[in-house]
């Protein structure tokens, strides 16, 4: 299988990268990628990356910027900057990749559960990341040929303990939790489901 992850430089990526490549073909895709570049706030740079990759089986997006910061600092500008990134981006790699992916292909997303249990410093976050998961549930009903879409909703990381002060009383989702969720929305038959990887066993 021809897997596409889009952030594989961060640390879902890089996991999920080193995780799937033992047994498919791995193209890793961010700003500085060895293997093909694409800023997911550019269509016309989404559009570049699918033209290069040429047909696939799956998409996987560990990326999507957004503003974290306090409330009273959040303007226009910034609040743009997870619409732009984290929203639009993810959208536009589904939008365009429909028309590269292999029939029976998938693409799976990353939300968070700041959606439906938001923290301070995330309004941003939250906002983008319910509005990615209608987008999954909608885009579900209307994709062909068998393609497939889901999301995939962690709480905080385990190997992102700089943002563990930002969410007291979370217990961290594991790596190896994460992968669970991710490989259940590309190798299952799942589609416009939110997985929620947290409460896969640890």
């Amino acid at each position: 299988m021809k897997i596409i992850i889009v952030g594989a430089s961060g640390t879902m990526g890089t996991y999920l990268s080193n995780i799937f490549e033992k047994e498919h073909e791995v193209v890793r895709a961010d700003r500085n990628s060895r293997d093909v570049q694409v800023d997911i706030t550019s269509p016309e740079a989404i559009e570049n990356m699918y033209r290069q990759v040429g047909a696939f089986d799956a998409l996987i997006c560990t990326a999507g910027p957004t503003y974290v910061g306090p409330w009273k600092s959040l303007t226009d500008k910034e609040f743009r900057h997870g619409v732009e990134g984290k929203m639009m981006g993810q959208i536009n790699l589904v939008l365009i990749g429909q028309h590269y992916i292999n029939p029976k292909g998938s693409f799976t997303l990353i939300t968070g559960a700041l959606s439906h249990e938001p923290q301070k410093n995330f309004a941003n976050a939250s906002a983008t990341n319910a509005a990615v998961e209608g987008f999954v549930r909608a885009a579900a009903i209307e994709l062909e040929h068998g393609i497939r879409i889901n999301a995939v909703s962690p709480t905080v990381i385990e190997n992102s303990p700089k943002y563990f002060p930002f969410f007291p009383g979370e217990m961290p989702v594991t790596m190896k939790q994460l992968e669970y969720g991710f490989t259940k929305s590309v190798f299952g038959a799942n589609t416009g489901q939110i997985i929620k990887p947290h409460y896969f066993p640890g």
